[in-house]
């Protein structure tokens, strides 16, 4: 490349000067191909001494050839920033400044929309405020008016725990019975039971359901594992237990074994048990009770019913339900394993479970609390998954509509003594949303429950035998 710009520089030199030139390709001796020139000299008319004229031709020949590579060296500089280089570049200009442009006006767009939203949400700030304000002057002033001066309202939270079950008695129209007139229980139940003071030790007889009362809480869980439970007395206690006698048990989790014995229900609403028994197998969920000196309940994944003598503090029976489901196959309608569920009434121990052969509705046996033989057994036609819990009074069977509910109701009734049911409405009040257990004492004719973390009770009213 070298050689070809050098003919060529030398051909327009020596052109600008009107010279002639001969250029000559001949190949040389080891066969390359070889380009020669002749050029005659401007200001000499002949050739110097042979020895002085080849040092100077060849000086002239490498300044000539400096300055082709001088040239070549400006020709690539100029090819790779030339103006086609900075076509991209100057076209590229324009548009970069038209879209600064473009995001700079959104920017501004977004700004004033920011502030807008902004003077509307203080707007709003204020108002909210105002409703507030406003709302805690009703509140105010609702809590003042509740109760006549000068006496203790009834308030919904207030925890009580009473030493026995407090006794009924007409009283004069108040906020209570008010709340009654709107459950729109008739007329003539309402006379009915005004004529009846509620049963107390002095009326050992049996009768129907005709009312629930307002739940009165006693204790409260305070770890996760109290999420559900059951607590409990036993309504014919043996020494050296009394009916004073409470027990707790938090079923929370797989290996539930703890019972706790307190000494009264007072020491429970405080939270302090005076002994702690570990049942030698542990339990499933909340069916658990105490009647007759035992604890009688499920054990963990099995269709068995045990009982664990509380002075011997050891399991003296233990029997299989025949076909009862179990571990979730069976539950009421809140789940929990419940499938198989104790209760006690005024006539003995029953439990409460389903098979498959009644599809799933509940089916009652009558257990003889010693060896846990099935005496007899009732086939319901209520469906055990569509109540949220059951409990048994006088031998008649009581279901509750739902778990969460806050005014849920008794909604159905089967009586073993005619193997009838009738549906019913008497108002049930969840009110922590979240019934996981619920038996009834005969002998305080009190409901028990455990609702969301809070162990309550529930009085109740029958009617005449």
């Amino acid at each position: 490349m070298l050689g070809v710009w050098l003919l060529l520089w030398g051909s327009v030199a020596l052109g600008g000067r009107a010279d002639t030139a001969f250029l000559r390709r001949a190949h040389d001796s080891s066969g390359r191909c070889t380009y020669s020139f002749t050029v005659a000299s401007p200001v000499e008319a002949a050739c110097p001494e042979a020895a002085g004229g080849v040092p100077e031709l060849r000086a002239e020949l490498a300044a000539l050839a400096a300055r082709l590579s001088r040239l070549e060296s400006r020709e690539r500089g100029a090819g790779s920033s030339g103006p086609r280089g900075a076509e991209p570049g100057g076209a590229r200009d324009p548009q970069q400044a038209s879209r600064l442009e473009a995001a700079y006006g959104e920017l501004l767009r977004a700004k004033s929309r920011l502030e807008e939203e902004k003077g509307r949400l203080e707007r709003e700030k204020e108002e909210l405020g105002r409703r507030l304000e406003s709302s805690a002057q009703e509140i105010t002033r609702l809590r003042a008016a509740r109760c006549p001066p000068g006496r203790e309202g009834p308030g919904r939270d207030t925890l009580r725990a009473p030493a026995k079950a407090p006794r009924w008695e007409p009283q004069p129209l108040s906020y209570q019975e008010l709340q009654s007139e709107r459950s729109e229980v008739p007329v003539s139940r309402l006379l009915e039971e005004t004529a009846l003071a509620r049963p107390g030790k002095e009326d050992s007889g049996c009768g129907q359901l005709l009312w629930v009362g307002e739940p009165v809480v006693f204790g409260r869980a305070d770890s996760i594992a109290g999420k559900y439970g059951v607590w409990m007395k036993d309504p014919e206690p043996v020494p050296p237990f009394t009916r004073d006698n409470t027990w707790r048990v938090d079923t929370v989790g797989t290996e539930v074994r703890q019972l706790l014995q307190y000494e009264e229900a007072e020491q429970l609403a405080r939270g302090y048990p005076a002994k702690v028994h570990i049942l030698p197998r542990p339990l499933e969920s909340t069916g658990a009770v105490i009647y007759r000196g035992g604890l009688f309940f499920q054990p963990r994944q099995s269709r068995s019913v045990a009982r664990y003598d509380l002075r011997g503090e050891s399991i003296t029976a233990e029997r299989e339900i025949p076909g009862a489901g179990y571990h979730g196959q069976y539950p009421y309608s809140w789940g929990g394993y419940t499938d198989i569920d104790l209760a006690v009434d005024e006539t003995g121990l029953w439990v409460i479970y389903s098979t498959d052969k009644a599809r799933g509705a509940i089916v009652l046996s009558k257990l003889d609390p010693e060896t846990l033989e099935i005496r007899r057994t009732w086939e319901t036609n209520i469906r055990k998954r569509g109540v949220a819990n059951s409990f048994l009074i006088c031998g008649t069977l009581y279901t509750v509509s739902s778990y969460s509910a806050p005014n849920a109701t008794i909604n159905f009734a089967y009586d073993t003594a005619t193997g009838t049911s009738r549906a019913l409405s008497i108002p049930f009040e969840n009110r922590f949303r979240y019934l996981s257990m619920l038996d009834y004492n005969p002998a305080e004719r009190q409901l028990f429950a455990w609702d969301s973390f809070n162990m309550v009770t529930y009085p109740v009213r029958l009617s005449r035998p």
